[in-house]
């Protein structure tokens, strides 16, 4: 995402200085140097007179060598030295015994595919425009910008999926389509962990919608094109290539910027140019298929060319709940927690913890009516376990919930309170189900 006033473009380039020089040897003459005095002076030669040719002789001499050339390459053509053009003009290539012409024309077709595909896919990626307040008494201004991919048209509506962190904090948000125009959005859903939103806008000026494909059946050295607006609408669908550098990459998320981790996502890595604008494009394949959702980049001076996005595999199940229920259904506890390492010395002594815990979750916090109260969970336990699954941090305890257990699930949780070992049950519910 482009952020206004945030995003400084510090563009570096390193320039080499080339000196070109010249070094073929020089010519050098190789004839040998001789003693004048041994030299024998040279014997004056007689003048013979030719005779003058008339005008007659040179033509018929050339005529006679131009019936004769011509005779050559009559010869040469007959003789399939050098062979003949046999297509008439038309656009195919006849393919000789290396095969070379062939080839040649099945990459031009290729290509020429490849930028069809491109191009067509190229009208379903929109602009995003994060509008905010910024007081009360100021309109709506631009916050910052991305990309969109639409993937839906039903209903005279049509569907767009973009990054959470593009709309993130909007008052309005305004979609860009390719020739121009401006629609105003709405924010059906969108998720923090997984950083995708789902918008929704008139479908009536929406001709084109992207065709997805399949991020499993993508292959490691594929070519790739990341498509998107980096730096805002002034280079609109702009068109990077590059190749699948890796597939389930592994990358921490920090949701609320307090410096841990709180989910891991897992990531196609690419080393098509992605930059600020570029969240929420198309990383599609040669097919012209969205295999991607651009979303990340390293962005570190000794770092060059690793961008990452969400598998489309991934994001799909994640959009139909946006689309349909504005958010996704996760399991919920009803607790807030700590870890052990966030914990200062000075109050460990408060939590009566075992020397053999080296780590786990303090329960900063319990809601009233969760399955945490329910259970019996209070302020200050530890919990070490679930499932006999060790649980070290929040993102342990969101993975372990998030990717084993549904809804309607009872799990063991054990704990340590006042310095001794408890093993609770509770039963898992959807957040906002509690009691």
């Amino acid at each position: 995402m482009e952020r206004n006033d945030k995003y400084n473009d510090t563009h570096e380039e390193n320039i080499d200085e080339i000196s070109l020089k010249d070094d073929s040897p020089q010519t050098r003459s190789d004839r040998k140097e001789t003693d004048p005095g041994l030299t024998k002076p040279a014997q004056p030669k007689k003048k013979e007179s030719k005779p003058k040719r008339s005008g007659v002789g040179v033509l018929f001499g050339g005529l006679v060598g131009g019936i004769v050339a011509a005779v050559a390459v009559v010869l040469l053509f007959t003789n399939n030295i050098i062979p003949l053009n046999n297509n008439n003009g038309s656009d195919s290539t006849s393919a000789q015994d290396n095969g070379t012409p062939e080839i040649a024309q099945t990459i031009a077709t290729g290509n020429t595919d490849v930028a069809s595909n491109i191009e067509e896919v190229s009208e379903a990626v929109v602009g995003i425009t994060n509008l905010q307040q910024q007081n009360v008494w100021a309109p709506s201004q631009k916050a910052g910008s991305g990309s969109g991919i639409i993937y839906k048209k039903a209903d005279g509506k049509a569907y767009v999926v973009t990054n959470h962190h593009v709309v993130e904090g909007a008052e309005e948000v305004e979609v860009v389509l390719n020739n121009g125009d401006r629609i105003k959005a709405k924010v059906l859903g969108s998720d923090p962990l997984t950083d995708l939103a789902v918008l929704q806008i008139d479908g009536k000026k929406i001709e084109t919608v992207a065709k997805l494909g399949s991020s499993e059946e993508a292959k490691v050295g594929e070519t790739v094109v990341a498509i998107g607006n980096p730096l805002g609408m002034n280079f609109a669908n702009s068109v990077t290539k590059g190749i699948i550098s890796g597939k389930e990459r592994s990358v921490s998320i920090d949701t609320n910027k307090d410096k841990q981790p709180d989910w891991v996502t897992e990531v196609i890595q690419t080393d098509a140019a992605i930059n600020p604008g570029n969240s929420g494009g198309a990383l599609v394949n040669s097919d012209g298929e969205v295999i991607g959702i651009n979303s990340m980049k390293i962005a570190k001076k000794e770092v060059e060319g690793i961008g990452f996005a969400i598998p489309i595999d991934t994001a799909i199940p994640i959009m139909k709940q946006l689309e349909t229920e504005g958010e996704v259904a996760r399991p919920f506890i009803g607790i807030s927690t700590a870890s052990l390492q966030q914990v200062p010395p000075q109050y460990r002594s408060q939590i009566a913890l075992p020397e053999d815990i080296k780590g786990g979750m303090v329960i900063a916090q319990v809601q009233p009516g969760s399955p945490a109260a329910d259970a019996g969970l209070q302020q200050f336990d530890i919990i070490t376990k679930i499932n006999g699954q060790e649980i070290t941090s929040i993102l342990d305890l969101r993975k372990y919930l998030y990717s084993e257990t549904k809804i309607g699930d009872t799990v063991e949780i054990e704990i340590s309170r006042n310095g001794e070992l408890q093993t609770v049950e509770l039963t898992l519910v959807e957040r906002g189900q509690e009691q």
